[in-house]
């Protein structure tokens, strides 16, 4: 595969991922102005951000093979699950901000590493279809 295919397939990644934090942010913002009940809202968002990490490694990487994304950005969404439970003074000063609450999260939930698990799971899905493609195949 040319370097032209390498490329196309990592901006569709990061076009992806824009679009992926943009629902999210719509989501946290007005997910119960649109009636959507609680768990949709709360763990949608986190499905919605394992997604996101899912498709920033695979723009980084820049590689086809999908499960080996998967694995490193569930690796990543765990790590930073378990994180929640170490405190420090500036870390959670860092998240009660909105940064710090959209890209860190403020409480450990097992029942957030199932959604990132299945927000990866989708997106891999995604990307195994629409976006990493070998059109030479």
């Amino acid at each position: 595969m040319g370097d032209g295919m390498t490329w196309s397939r990592r901006w569709k990644r990061l076009l992806a991922t824009i679009a992926v934090i943009l629902v999210g942010l719509v989501l946290r913002r007005f997910g119960y102005d649109f009636g959507l009940p609680f768990i949709v809202v709360k763990y949608g968002g986190s499905v919605l951000w394992g997604g996101m990490v899912f498709l920033l490694v695979a723009f980084i990487a820049g590689t086809q093979r999908v499960v080996p994304l998967a694995v490193v950005g569930l690796a990543i969404a765990i790590a930073v699950e378990f994180s929640r439970l170490y405190h420090a003074p500036e870390l959670d000063a860092f998240r009660l901000t909105n940064a710090g609450k959209l890209l860190l999260g403020r409480v450990f939930s097992l029942w957030n590493i199932f959604s990132y698990a299945l927000g990866i799971a989708a997106a891999a899905v995604f990307d195994r279809r629409f976006i990493a493609l070998d059109r030479d195949q």
